[in-house]
């Protein structure tokens, strides 16, 4: 599972923790400190600004609430 997001997101934050919690190997691409993961993630969103960014096998989930 790849996740973009930033350090500051407590969103961010939830995803990743959920998804290593659920036995996911987390790649977790910090899109304030990489313009090259932060371009990957608005082709992925489609332009979106909006953070986290989940990646799971080709499907793309946009935010993250817990579910």
């Amino acid at each position: 599972v790849v996740i973009y997001g930033k350090d500051t997101c407590p969103y961010t934050s939830d995803a990743r923790e959920a998804y290593a919690g659920q036995g996911f190997a987390v790649d977790y691409r910090n899109v304030k400190k990489s313009a090259r993961d932060l371009d990957e993630m608005l082709r992925h969103s489609k332009g979106q600004r909006k953070v986290p960014v989940i990646v799971e096998d080709g499907k793309v989930t946009i935010g993250y609430g817990g579910t």
